[in-house]
């Protein structure tokens, strides 16, 4: 250990990030990222599809790509060949399949070949707090769309479309998590999809479509995704397994013709995504997937029941939400006078954390009140504690609830 450190901070690069914190450990009621649920890691099926693929296949690991090329295994590209066909109505080939480091490659790759400083891009205006992260990351600029229950609004959508073209912009893409929004769980239908399709053609702007939590849907049913409408004409698709298996294992794909892919290649230098989860991956989901996936959507639907009741018990009518049709988020309103950011510093001192709304929105004033909670990771029980000392903590800030449990509370509280 040494008494002095060279002091980098003349020679860091311009517009960098506010510095990561030490972590320190979870706090005792987590709220927070996308964690999903540890009862539901299907740890012995995994154990048991890493011994047979490395018996079988390890000595592929001693050279890049496992002998299946840049785009990664092969072997997990022909699953997801099926299974997009089978759940999201896609026809593609394991060519038109690239396997990144979760999603977030995917996202960055998309930016890398089509964004430069002061383009446009329009996207939800509650949207995936990374994706608004990475274009103030490049310097672009995104235009809010705003939502209703069923997503993306199209005559806000062609409005902002018009109102661009007057000033002689053509936006870079229009970005859309059309099934199981982030994080307001909505899931387009196909009439808006088709109408979504339609207005991007007419206006010459391709669609971006993530769908990483698309195979965590309550009935088992979704409409097919944009990349399946448009036979993949002016859509760059991508998923992920970090929902339906586990995050931590970070595996992600994208979706699109060769002529957008070969360019992605060009630009992810990082001599091919982590080989043996693909290789367990491939292993497990060609015999378990199809079971897994509706055990662990059972599980997580039984979580949200509980924290929605919890909130109905300890905020009353002071929450207001609207029951998402999948994943593993809430998105919370409360009162205007509630400021979300300072209520999740207080929360996080008192061991609770959760997202506050301004980190995933647009317009920062919209966001202000409101909230977005993970109800995946922690147990039922942990949820009603949680949500009971959040709403202690609210209270005692702001004013809201008036009512803690359903017992009107004394002046001197």
């Amino acid at each position: 250990m040494t008494s002095a450190s060279f002091d980098y901070t003349p020679l860091l690069a311009p517009n960098l990030p506010v510095p990561a914190a030490k972590w320190t450990g979870f706090p005792k009621y987590n709220f927070i990222g996308g964690h999903n649920d540890p009862a539901h890691v299907p740890v012995d099926a995994l154990t048991v599809a890493a011994v047979a693929v490395l018996k079988r296949e390890g000595v592929s690991l001693a050279t890049y790509g496992l002998n299946s090329g840049p785009l990664g295994y092969k072997p997990l590209r022909e699953f997801l060949v099926g299974k997009l066909k089978s759940h999201a109505g896609i026809a593609c080939s394991a060519d038109e399949i690239l396997i990144t480091s979760g999603s977030l490659q995917g996202i960055d790759l998309v930016n890398g070949i089509l964004l430069a400083p002061g383009d446009t891009v329009l996207i939800e205006q509650d949207t995936y707090g990374g994706a608004l992260t990475r274009l103030v990351r490049v310097g672009a600029r995104p235009v809010g769309i705003p939502l209703d229950r069923e997503g993306l609004r199209l005559d806000a959508l062609e409005a902002a479309l018009k109102d661009l073209k007057r000033q002689g912009i053509t936006p870079k893409y229009i970005y859309t998590i059309p099934t199981v929004q982030n994080p307001t769980g909505a899931i387009m239908g196909e009439e808006r999809r088709a109408g979504l399709l339609k207005l991007a053609q007419a206006y010459g702007v391709p669609v971006f479509e993530d769908e990483c939590y698309s195979d965590l849907v309550w009935s088992g049913t979704r409409p097919p995704a944009l990349y399946a409408m448009a036979k993949g004409n002016g859509v760059i698709h991508i998923g992920s397994f970090s929902k339906s298996i586990a995050p931590a294992l970070r595996v992600g794909y994208v979706i699109a013709g060769w002529d957008v892919l070969s360019r992605m290649l060009a630009l992810k230098q990082d001599a091919g995504s982590g080989a043996l989860e693909q290789m367990v991956l491939a292993e497990f989901c060609t015999s378990h997937f199809a079971t897994h996936v509706p055990n662990l959507t059972r599980g997580l639907k039984a979580k949200l029941d509980v924290l929605m009741e919890s909130l109905s018990e300890q905020f009353g009518t002071a929450a207001e939400f609207t029951e998402p049709e999948g994943g593993i988020f809430l998105w919370i309103k409360l009162p205007d006078q509630v400021d979300t950011v300072k209520l999740s510093q207080a929360a996080l001192a008192a061991g609770v954390s959760l997202n506050p709304g301004p980190e995933w929105s647009t317009d920062k004033a919209h966001g202000k009140s409101r909230l977005r909670l993970c109800f995946a990771n922690p147990a039922p029980e942990t949820i009603r504690e949680g949500v009971a000392v959040l709403a202690d903590i609210c209270s005692r800030e702001f004013g809201v609830p008036t009512r803690i449990a359903n017992v009107e509370r004394s002046a001197a509280s």
